[in-house]
């Protein structure tokens, strides 16, 4: 896809799609390319000049951009691509394609009992394996998969979204690693941070398609701490959300790949029983059942249950994928029989989502 020429003043928002730490992401469309809305996109827009973010989203921001445009030559079935990115002095901004169908979380609570069966999550997780493998040939770490960042397109295909948290390593060998200091179990500065919540500003697009400023809805403050992009070999290791940290991420081991295979583990451990097998009452707890505690499985052991519980191996060198990567866990017998190159020529998947007429006829009124 090659990528486009935005103008903020050609790009009228449709509806807030959502609001994180880094900014505000809106579904918008192109009023010159695009009048009547038929192919809206993602936008999402950084406030340069929010004291909460200022530096630390700039940066992250940069690197996504940068990712983005490495994903999309060549493109790959389940990632996104970058539709064109724009700043201003005020603002940083890039568009992806938008997916239609939400995240996996919100497509899990839809389900009864709010799980998935053992062949829908199939479906999902091989197609997440094959992001992952794509990422790791071309040296980059995810480092953030969960539920919310499993975007189903138009076509009811997953895609991973959000790669601010991502890190670039060199092709995969064993003493690949980012080295990193061990995680505080109740470090005060986080206990602090989490006392009080962040009332930010957040950008709406105004009626005349300008940008204006408006306070947003509280949200939780940031518990990740700033980690660095350079070429140097420490980063901090405290990233992704805490139930789905590895062991050797808590402990400051230094990790790489294998992280993601673990965070595999930990996302399909959820989809199958509707929560994460190491939740604990508080932080400190979390990461305590992450080095200590074993994950229960209800029932005898099946081939699903033996895939999850060989990518939730602690000893990151005995994980499932640390030695041959995605082409070890693709000849687990829990995916016997998928046809790993006919994937995306799946034309019923577990969902197919549908655009929303509503949506795409009424422009987003920044209330």
């Amino acid at each position: 896809m090659p990528r486009r020429s935005l103008h903020l003043d050609d790009l009228p928002a449709i509806q807030v799609l959502g609001k994180g730490a880094m900014g505000t992401v809106f579904l918008v469309h192109d009023r010159l390319a695009d009048p009547s809305a038929l192919s809206p996109f993602a936008l999402k827009v950084v406030d340069k000049f929010s004291h909460h973010t200022k530096l630390d989203a700039d940066r992250r921001a940069r690197w996504e951009i940068s990712v983005l445009k490495r994903l999309s030559n060549p493109e790959h079935p389940f990632l996104p691509t970058l539709i064109g990115s724009l700043e201003t002095p005020e603002f940083l901004a890039w568009a992806v394609p938008f997916c239609p169908g939400g995240d996996l979380n919100v497509l899990r609570y839809h389900q009864t009992d709010r799980v998935f069966s053992p062949s829908v999550i199939r479906f999902y997780v091989a197609e997440i394996i094959c992001a992952l493998e794509h990422l790791h040939s071309m040296g980059i770490a995810y480092r953030d998969l969960k539920p919310e960042n499993v975007l189903i397109q138009q076509s009811g295909h997953v895609t991973l979204t959000d790669f601010d948290l991502s890190r670039s390593l060199k092709p995969r060998t064993v003493k690949t690693l980012i080295t990193s200091d061990p995680i505080e179990l109740d470090p005060p500065e986080i206990r602090q941070r989490h006392r009080r919540n962040l009332t930010r500003l957040v950008t709406i697009v105004s009626d005349k398609g300008g940008l204006k400023k408006a306070k947003s809805a509280r949200v939780s403050p940031v518990s990740r701490r700033k980690q660095s992009f350079s070429n140097g070999e420490r980063s901090n290791s405290f990233v992704g959300t805490e139930e789905y940290v590895s062991p050797e991420v808590v402990r400051g081991d230094g990790h790489e790949f294998a992280v993601d295979w673990w965070a595999l583990g930990i996302l399909t451990y959820e989809m199958l029983y509707g929560t994460t097998p190491f939740k604990g009452k508080n932080r400190k707890e979390t990461f305590r059942n992450v080095l200590m505690k074993t994950p229960e499985f209800i029932g005898k052991r099946t081939a699903l249950t033996d895939l999850i519980g060989r990518l939730l191996e602690k000893d990151p060198t005995k994980r499932l994928g640390y030695n041959r990567g995605a082409s070890e866990i693709k000849q687990h017998v829990f995916f016997r029989g998928l046809q790993w190159d006919k994937l995306t020529q799946v034309l019923r998947p577990p969902f197919l989502p549908s655009m929303d007429d509503e949506l795409l006829n009424g422009e987003y009124n920044g209330r």
